[in-house]
């Protein structure tokens, strides 16, 4: 006895291919379940507090382990992280409601974050300028600064220089940067001169923020550098920051002091341009990256980038490109920009 078989395409139409009718199943189940409308609730609500913490992430309360200042610092994490498996429970429990609401929080991502994914970079730009936190455990100081001398930068500021090293770091870019000062443990090195370079005051027992004015071909600029207090998450202390805010609330006035009209901080801040902590800074400054970059131009950890903590920040200068470095042997990303003088 001959057996024929014909090979499974759905409905018995030969023509419809058996993904399709397998989804137009599904579909079916969907349309004449009568719970779709009333199951997953919860869903729907959850989806709806990560919308409302994105939106209103600036009135999470600091009083308690600084809780609204971490969730600023990963902010942008914040529905990548919760969206899909919010979106793979609402699949599985076939709410209509909860599918729906899942949209106002992708809406509200979008809006504002969704700028960032596309270049705002321009050719041009009168100064290249370069920050890196080197890592005061780097262990390869020489090959650091060969890498970022030649990135072609016109000034160059180094954060986390260790004791000892700052020697190790001049010998490397004496032949590129004529001009350079170390001020405790942060470093400033240029192309143009610089004058009237003094270390400034951010309420710390030693120094870590310098400012100095360079003069550039088009004018002189008043060049910040600046390494914030670091940030631990402990478990029984929370998010403790206590010592940068008030960091960068001193680092925010010396800055509104500032008499040159043109203005450039490079620095590891420890925070983001959303952290409500910095607005001493931010509100009197732009975010380089923000307004110039390609993408969220994430600095640390540098095997994982995840956050922007290493800030080129203007006033007075317009920025036409902001982008990240290739790695060195530090924990931190080097972050570059063009501006125009």
């Amino acid at each position: 006895m001959v057996q024929t078989y014909k090979a499974e395409t759905g409905n018995g139409d030969p023509g419809e291919p058996a993904t399709r009718s397998r989804l137009r199943r599904l579909l079916d189940r969907w349309r004449d379940d009568p719970g779709i409308w009333r199951r997953g609730a919860v869903l729907a609500g959850c989806a709806v507090l990560v919308a409302f913490l994105m939106i209103f992430h600036a009135q999470v309360p600091n009083r308690i382990g600084n809780v609204g200042s971490l969730s600023e610092t990963f902010l942008p994490w914040l529905a990548v992280v919760a969206v899909p498996p919010l979106f793979l429970a609402a699949l599985w429990r076939r709410s209509a409601i909860a599918l729906i609401a899942l949209l106002l929080p992708v809406i509200v991502w979008l809006n504002l974050f969704g700028g960032l994914l596309t270049d705002k970079s321009t050719e041009g730009g009168d100064l290249m300028v370069v920050s890196h936190n080197v890592n005061a455990e780097n262990p390869d100081p020489e090959g650091t600064a060969a890498q970022l001398a030649a990135s072609g930068a016109d000034v160059l500021a180094l954060q986390e220089v260790a004791q000892g090293q700052a020697e190790i770091y001049d010998n490397a870019l004496s032949s590129t940067y004529k001009y350079h000062s170390v001020q405790g443990t942060v470093g400033l090195w240029s192309k143009y001169p610089m004058t009237a370079t003094e270390p400034v005051g951010i309420g710390l027992g030693w120094t870590r923020a310098m400012r100095s004015t360079v003069r550039t071909p088009e004018g002189q600029v008043a060049v910040y550098v600046a390494h914030m207090p670091s940030v631990r998450v402990k478990m029984h202390a929370g998010f403790t920051a206590g010592q940068r805010d008030d960091s960068a609330d001193a680092l925010g006035e010396a800055i509104s002091r500032e008499r040159v009209d043109r203005v450039v901080l490079l620095g590891d801040l420890n925070g983001t341009m959303n952290d409500r902590a910095l607005n001493g800074v931010t509100s009197q400054m732009r975010s380089a990256q923000g307004a110039a970059g390609d993408g969220f131009g994430f600095s640390w950890p540098a095997s994982f980038p995840m956050a922007r903590i290493d800030q080129i920040m203007v006033r007075g200068v317009e920025p036409v490109s902001s982008w990240t470095l290739p790695r060195t042997d530090s924990d931190h990303l080097p972050v570059a920009a063009r501006v125009d003088l």
